[in-house]
Formats: C-alpha cells, sequence, structure tokens
C-alpha cells in the first residue's frame, strides 16, 4: 500500500498539475510567449549556412557584438584551443579556429547569454547549458567517427533541450516577482514533462534547420527511430545525450548500463567506438568549461 502523501508532497502536487496545465493549455492554444533567438545569434547561423560566408563577413558580423568577441577571443587563447602563440584579432581566431568552429561558439555564447540567462534560477540553469554544450561537444564526435556533418551535430547536441529553458521562462513569466520561487523540484519535473513539445514549438519559432528541428523532437530513446533526416541527428544526439549525463554525473548511469543502450547497437558501434568516444571525456571537459560564461 502507498503511503499517505504529506501536506507538502500533496501542495507540490497540486503546484505541479497546474503549472503543467498551464503550459499545456498554452501550447494548445499557440499563445506562448516564446524567447527570441538573439539578433547575433540568427545572423551567425544565416552565415555559417551560406555557402559563400568568408571570414571578413563573420569577422564584421561578431564584431557588432563586442561581448561576444570579447568572449571568443577569450576561448580562442584557452589551454582548450591551444593557440601557437596569443590571438589578439577575430581574424586570427577564425583562421586557427576554423570558420564552422567559430560560428558554432558565436551561436552558443549568443544563445547561452540570451534564453539560458534566468534570474533567481543560475546554478542549475548553467548546469543545464553545460549538459547541452556537453551533448553538442560528444555529437561531433559521433558524427565524426560515422562521417556525417559535424557542425549539424553540434547544433542538433547544443539545442536538443532547448525547451528546458523555455519552461522555465513560461512559468516565470506567469507569476508576481514578488511570489515565492517555486522549488527546483517541480521545475525539474516540468521541464522533464514538457520540454520536448516547448523546444520543437520554440524551433519552428526560430525556423531552424530542419534536421535540428527533428532532433530535438525525436532524439529520445523512444522516438529516434520515427526520425528520417540522412544527417541522423537525433539518433547522434540520443547517444551523446546519453553520455553526457555519464560525463557529468557518472551516478544517473553507470558506465555498463551506458555501454548498453540499444542506441549503440543501432549506430553500428563497437566496444572500441565507444572506448574511443569516453576517452575524450577531459577534453571535452576543458572545452566546454571555457566556454561557459
Amino acid at each position: 500500500m502507498t503511503p499517505p502523501m504529506s501536506i507538502e508532497t500533496k501542495k507540490d502536487e497540486e503546484i505541479l498539475k497546474k503549472l503543467r496545465g498551464h503550459i499545456l493549455d498554452q501550447l494548445e492554444r499557440d499563445k506562448l510567449d516564446l524567447p527570441l533567438l538573439p539578433q547575433v545569434a540568427n545572423q551567425v547561423l544565416t552565415a555559417s549556412g551560406d555557402p559563400n560566408a568568408d571570414v571578413a563577413k563573420l569577422s564584421t558580423l561578431i564584431q557588432q557584438d563586442q561581448a561576444l568577441a570579447g568572449q571568443l577571443l577569450r576561448i580562442a587563447n584557452s589551454p582548450a584551443y591551444l593557440p601557437r602563440s596569443p590571438i589578439v584579432s577575430l581574424q586570427q581566431a577564425i583562421a586557427w579556429l576554423g570558420l564552422n568552429m567559430l560560428s558554432g561558439i558565436a551561436f552558443s555564447i549568443s544563445v547561452q547569454s540570451g534564453i539560458f540567462n534566468i534570474k533567481g534560477y543560475e546554478k542549475p540553469v548553467k548546469d543545464l547549458w553545460r549538459h547541452a554544450l556537453t551533448t553538442g561537444l560528444y555529437g561531433k564526435e559521433i558524427a565524426r567517427k560515422i562521417r556525417h556533418n559535424v557542425e549539424n551535430a553540434f547544433l542538433c547536441g547544443l539545442l536538443h533541450s532547448i525547451g528546458k529553458p523555455v519552461v522555465l521562462h513560461t512559468i516565470l513569466g506567469m507569476r508576481k516577482t514578488d511570489e515565492i520561487p517555486i522549488p527546483w523540484s517541480i521545475m525539474e519535473q516540468l521541464m522533464k514533462d514538457c520540454h520536448v513539445e516547448l523546444g520543437a514549438s520554440l524551433a519552428k519559432s526560430w525556423e531552424l534547420p530542419e534536421p535540428v528541428c527533428e532532433a530535438i523532437l525525436l532524439y529520445q530513446d523512444h522516438t529516434y527511430a520515427q526520425a528520417t533526416s540522412p544527417t541522423k541527428g537525433a539518433i547522434i544526439t540520443c547517444l551523446a545525450d546519453h553520455i553526457a549525463s555519464f560525463h557529468l554525473n557518472s551516478q544517473s548511469m553507470d558506465e555498463k548500463t551506458l555501454r548498453t543502450r540499444p542506441v549503440i547497437q543501432d549506430l553500428n558501434f563497437y566496444p572500441e567506438d565507444m572506448d574511443a568516444l569516453l576517452a575524450l571525456h577531459d577534453s571535452i571537459h576543458a572545452s566546454v568549461e571555457c566556454m561557459i560564461l
């Protein structure tokens, strides 16, 4: 027999039910007040998808945002990227990191300072962003292994859980500033329940590339088989998400459990392929930490 809930637990359940109902109602009626894609992120995304984009165009674009330019130079000079000599200009940074990598980093910084900037929940939201970055970087390595587009895989991984901060923005937008903060445990459950639907809605609003939209909607274990994009973003992101969870909190999943995930067989990965991915732990950790604002 299930023991009766405490008054506090019952209260939490009522709050959870009410907030979940609000989110789903707003979603069904297409009334969600979705965060805008930061202007620079939008421009960088457009430029990176332009086959005629060049270093000068991207450099000029980034220089419009001095904070972004400063962060890019800091990252390019970090131990994670080991420049041969100090990098002092965006042109040098692009030459060292490459146009595609710098575009991805610039997009990441812009999104982080926008939608992942939520007052009152700074630490747990930073952890959400750390997981997103880690998933994106592992996604690149998985894509490289199977000879697929690494930049698309990074974007899929980076944005796969973008619906989670949207949940937070939606809930905080309906509350008065002087109300008692909602416990993080309730927020976590709401994100688990609603982030895929809200992420898909945001992806449509941001007009993200179709393979990225598909990965956001279908990256989970029980849905990636429905994906049809030849980029394989959903299945790549599924495995990257599991490795990121293991990377950041091995207590949430032991290595044996990780290695027996069905997605590994579906990608035709062998034990040595997983060995190679898990051996990247230190380098990916260094890259993630230098990209955290």
